[in-house]
């Protein structure tokens, strides 16, 4: 199968972890310009043209699987006559000494998709092993709680990275300004709770209103207001257990999300205390690279449909 046409997994337009074919086609085409103008890949072109490989994607370590339709793009831009044999879905497990997936192809062209290939899959694995570990965290004290992601991302790869996250079996909180409104503390500088919640409702109605209470008296206001959800920031879990006692006792449907300095200890901490979510930018702005590398196996000239499987 050519870089065109990836295996069944691969193309499944139920898959929840998709990100946006167009965020991915701009974000591959800005990342090879980066990698291979104005001249490009002069150490590839030294290898003879005729040169042919096989190259298998092998993960050093263990962790989650993401950024695949970023590494498929890679290859499809850089050479539409790459064959990729993928083994791993967005989502999957791996260990070290997994493979991720195969290519065979001119050698020069594999050689030039390298490095921008597993930068996408290294950083968006990374994003995914991470949010794993943070929903099996929480798991494990409130089946009940969702981990989300913020908007702590990286500038023109936020669709991405939020991608990784849902690959990672996380949830994603707004994904624009324009998606929802967040009454925040500098906010509220100028204004009360009641006021910015009866002004969005009046200007969209229908959106989801939330609003960040660092003090008891604010999450009673925002009740009074009638906002979606409450956010909890920077809280002990005794003042969260406290507060979602309050809201559950109000009656309506807010929910509670937690935030402020998550980490692996602390969430599971909020999620027992009954935070209906919680919402940890290290997600994506601390998430270390899952290491991938490539296996290469050279060919004889001509060889690229008979590469031996890895």
């Amino acid at each position: 199968m050519t870089a065109a046409s990836e295996g069944p997994a691969a193309t499944d337009p139920t898959s929840t972890a998709d990100p946006p074919r167009a965020a991915v086609v701009e974000a591959v085409a800005r990342a090879i310009a980066e990698d291979v103008l104005p001249l490009g890949d002069l150490s590839a072109l030294l290898v003879p043209g005729d040169a042919v490989a096989s190259v298998a994607i092998v993960s050093r370590g263990a962790g989650v699987i993401a950024g695949r339709a970023c590494a498929m793009e890679t290859f499809t831009q850089i050479d539409p006559t790459l064959t990729v044999d993928w083994r791993k879905a967005d989502g999957a497990a791996v260990g070290a000494g997994d493979s991720v997936a195969g290519i065979t192809g001119p050698l020069r062209s594999i050689l030039t998709a390298e490095r921008t290939a597993l930068n996408f899959l290294g950083h968006l694995s990374g994003v995914a092993s991470l949010t794993r570990r943070y929903v099996d965290a929480v798991a494990g004290a409130n089946p009940a709680t969702r981990v989300l992601d913020t908007r702590k991302t990286t500038p023109g790869l936020r669709s991405l990275e939020k991608a990784a996250v849902r690959a990672g079996g996380g949830h994603n909180h707004r994904g624009s300004l324009s998606e929802a409104v967040l009454i925040k503390d500098n906010h509220l500088g100028g204004i009360s709770i009641a006021e910015a919640v009866a002004g969005a409702r009046h200007r969209w109605p229908g959106r989801m209103i939330e609003v960040e209470c660092e003090r008891a008296d604010q999450v009673a206001e925002a009740l009074r207001a009638g906002v979606t959800v409450i956010m909890l920031d920077n809280m002990a879990p005794g003042q969260v257990a406290d507060c979602v006692a309050r809201v559950r006792a109000s009656g309506t449907a807010t929910l509670v999300e937690v935030s402020g300095r998550m980490d692996l200890e602390s969430a599971p901490v909020m999620a027992a205390a009954g935070a209906d979510l919680i919402s940890i930018g290290a997600l994506t702005h601390s998430a270390p690279v899952l290491d991938l590398g490539f296996d290469l196996c050279r060919l004889p000239a001509g060889k690229a449909d008979h590469a031996p499987g890895h």
